[in-house]
């Protein structure tokens, strides 16, 4: 069977928050692989720890290395450093043939951190891609409650199942962010709980598009969802720094091939060498080299 993967960032879900509110969707998922908490932040007190912030987050994630190397500290004025490789580039230096798709409704996640722009410097095409929607205020204006970025956040998963669907992207990144904006506004409350339950009805429409298509191409699909933050403890308003709540993280996946690591709270920085094993991409020295994750996938 042809390996496939897909990626979810829901953003700024701290553990606790996840296992509490009903999540049939992400349940339905975990319940044919795992779930599992995770973590952020790095190594504390050495020059790996990083932010608990966003952008660091999805660095982390997609670099499988932690900010002393991918150089993303926050989530603004960024510099990445492009020299470490990320998922999308390693599949396509692996296989030219690969496509790869972006569906997120933050545009700088393809942009900056992934250096695919439109800027001289790119050095990577994605073959399916919708974002830039936070532009488009004619369709979607800017409201003080973020309701427009739920709208968003529908019109992401909605394009995502539908490319998944019609083409079945070999990798793909999905990416939400109006959980992270209400509990900025509202923190732990039942305004974060509802935004939480809006997300996973997302989760479930692109998980039903990829369960369709297994079953009409017979393709291995590996689902991972998880969150790039936790949130602090007195209030669920913010983030950044390295409590344990901040810190704590979970993944939920479908695969059937998750090694006792899986179970032993792995990180963030893990989900690269883990989806790379799961497609079977060969991992160049100089980059393995590189890697702070280890894969928790077989």
């Amino acid at each position: 069977m042809t390996p496939k993967a897909l990626f979810v960032v829901i953003d700024g879900i701290p553990a606790d928050v996840i296992e509490r509110v009903a999540t049939p969707h992400i349940d339905s998922i975990a319940a044919v692989g795992a779930y599992g908490r995770a973590s952020v932040g790095g190594p504390p007190g050495t020059a790996a720890e990083t932010p608990t912030s966003s952008a660091p987050g999805y660095m982390s994630l997609v670099t499988g290395t932690w900010a002393d190397k991918h150089r993303v500290r926050s989530n603004y004025d960024l510099e990445p450093n492009y020299a470490v490789w990320n998922l999308f580039r390693l599949a396509k230096a692996a296989n030219p043939q690969l496509a790869i798709g972006i569906f997120s409704t933050w545009t700088d996640n393809r942009t900056v951190l992934l250096n695919a722009g439109d800027q001289p410097s790119a050095d990577l095409a994605f073959d399916f891609i919708a974002d830039g929607f936070e532009f488009d205020e004619g369709r979607f204006p800017p409201t003080e409650d973020s309701a427009h970025i739920l709208a968003i956040d529908r019109e992401v998963a909605a394009r995502a199942a539908k490319t998944i669907a019609d083409h079945g992207p070999d990798l793909s990144w999905v990416y939400w962010q109006f959980t992270d904006d209400v509990a900025h506004l509202h923190g732990d409350s039942p305004e974060f709980d509802r935004a939480v339950k809006d997300m996973d009805e997302l989760v479930g429409v692109v998980w039903r598009a990829i369960r369709e298509r297994q079953q009409r191409s017979g393709e291995d699909w590996l689902v991972l969802v998880t969150t790039d933050h936790g949130r602090d403890a007195d209030t669920g308003r913010e983030h950044g720094g390295q409590s344990q709540r901040q810190r704590t993280t979970w993944i939920a996946t479908n695969s059937q091939r998750l090694t006792p690591r899986f179970l032993q709270q792995p990180s963030i920085v893990d989900i690269y060498p883990s989806i790379a094993a799961h497609l079977g991409l060969s991992v160049p020295p100089q980059v393995a080299r590189q890697l702070d994750g280890e894969a928790f996938i077989q």
